[in-house]
């Protein structure tokens, strides 16, 4: 009898765990379909605004005293003398074949260029996110913990000023202090470790303060919850309570908040590349636009959109693999 109903058990959890996983693979797979759809999407936008921009391409890259047969060769060269839907096609086809196409001010190749400048406002990106969040969950459970004490009220006025305050102000106070008075770290330029730090403390700073307080709600919200007021009635400490209980169920909060974080961190990034001079792709994004390069500006927003949409399905995965409840099948998730 004993072995009939371990059989039967067995035979109901493995039934479980697979439509556990059938669910979450559809739901993964709708995932994926919203990303492909809303990335072509963004590439008609992209495309069909920047295409209704005044004035023949070509001849603003070889300026007003070009000749009409110059600026017909370098039409034919970009492709912009054929239909928009044809260069709308050859530009998606070749983005998803590597080839960026080539730039209507330097007449190079764009691939090498955008894969550089993409390696450099990554590198920015991921550190500067990295440290927003060790320096925001200490904060914020910090924070929870000691909730109605004044160092607590202390570190909340301090991040309330790390919100207002926007980041490109914060570059330019930490050039002013620590580049021009006391000469500590460069002003600007990139390809050392000293060259990170100045714009990484700039985007840090405001990331931080937002995460911290994101953190601070979900853990303060957590302890005020009957399965940890059960855990320290059977004589957990605050740290255990913590530890074994809050900090996972307030990360599914967190969670959604740093992707959402994450992409304004990439928006922001533009901004500091230019006050530090970094050769990332917003510095690149803002010299293509100066100078009218229509190619060079539609491949970066492809690139900022892709990685954007990209980071929020990354968010939506990892929520999903945590959150046991978004597994369950039959029952709606984040993806559904």
């Amino acid at each position: 009898m004993s072995r009939l109903l371990s059989r039967e058990h067995r035979a109901v959890s493995t039934g479980r765990a697979r439509s556990r996983a059938s669910a979450f693979a559809a739901r993964l797979g709708r995932a994926l379909l919203r990303f492909v759809l809303l990335l072509l999407a963004a590439s008609v936008i992209i495309f069909v605004l920047l295409r209704a921009v005044p004035g023949d391409p070509a001849r603003v890259a070889l300026g007003v005293s070009a000749t009409d047969e110059a600026v017909a060769e370098l039409s034919h060269r970009l492709g912009t003398d054929r239909p928009l839907v044809v260069q709308y096609l050859d530009w998606v086809g070749g983005m998803l074949t590597g080839n960026f196409g080539i730039s209507m001010a330097s007449g190079t190749e764009l691939a090498p260029v955008v894969a550089e400048r993409a390696g450099a406002s990554l590198t920015l990106t991921v550190i500067a996110m990295v440290c927003s969040l060790a320096i925001a969950v200490p904060a914020g459970t910090y924070l929870a913990r000691r909730r109605g004490h004044a160092d607590a009220a202390l570190i909340n006025a301090l991040t309330q000023v790390g919100i207002v305050v926007p980041s490109f102000l914060v570059g330019i106070l930490a050039v002013a202090c620590f580049s021009v008075r006391l000469g500590w770290l460069p002003a600007n330029g990139w390809g050392t470790p000293s060259h990170i730090v100045l714009p990484v403390f700039a985007l840090t700073l405001v990331q931080a303060s937002i995460l911290t307080r994101y953190v601070r709600a979900a853990i303060s919200e957590e302890l005020t919850k009957d399965y940890v007021r059960t855990a320290r009635a059977s004589g957990a400490s605050v740290s255990t309570a913590l530890a074994r209980h809050a900090l996972r169920n307030a990360a599914l909060p967190v969670l959604t908040v740093t992707g959402v974080q994450l992409s304004t961190l990439i928006v922001g990034a533009v901004v500091i590349e230019r006050v530090f001079a970094v050769p990332g792709l917003g510095s690149m994004l803002i010299d293509a636009v100066s100078t009218r390069d229509l190619t060079a500006v539609q491949t970066v927003m492809m690139c900022i959109v892709a990685f954007t949409l990209a980071v929020n399905l990354a968010v939506d995965v990892s929520y999903a693999a945590i959150d046991p409840r978004t597994r369950q099948a039959g029952r709606p998730g984040r993806f559904a």
